[in-house]
């Protein structure tokens, strides 16, 4: 073995040396912030906060509960699903389309698609049931 010096790897820390530390901090002039407290930014007349987000989320609810209550609907044998969803889309456009009118919505179509459907989720099972009632009653 010989003893030679190893050449400095890539990830050798005596290669670059040690940063030295500074000698005072820096001074800042009389009514300036303290380092670590930024100022607060400028407030300009007329300038607002940021604008309030939208929340879509009880017309989306009322879409997606009344299209698949009317599917169910439309399915005699899933009549059950239909009236409990179609309530639900109900509700939820009914809540979404109060939000469209008070600004804090912007889907007020899916809102009111979603209340449609609902409707006929409801409506489709009711003639079902109504014919099926004719047709035993014609029967017997």
């Amino acid at each position: 073995m010989s003893a030679t010096n190893p050449q400095p790897g890539p990830y050798d820390p005596n290669q670059y040396g040690t940063p030295q530390p500074p000698n005072q901090p820096p001074q800042y002039p009389a009514g300036y912030p303290a380092p670590g407290h930024p100022a607060a930014p400028p407030v300009y007349p007329g300038a607002t906060g940021m604008p309030m987000q939208q929340s879509n989320g009880m017309g989306t609810a009322a879409l997606v509960c009344g299209i698949i209550g009317l599917v169910c609907g439309i399915t005699y044998f899933l009549w059950v699903f239909a009236i409990v969803l179609g309530i639900l889309a109900i509700i939820f456009g009914a809540v979404g389309k109060g939000k469209v009118s008070r600004g804090e919505a912007n889907n007020g179509g899916s809102a009111t698609a979603g209340l449609v459907c609902g409707i006929l989720g409801m409506v489709i099972p009711a003639i079902y049931l109504m014919a099926l009632d004719a047709a035993l009653d014609s029967v017997f």
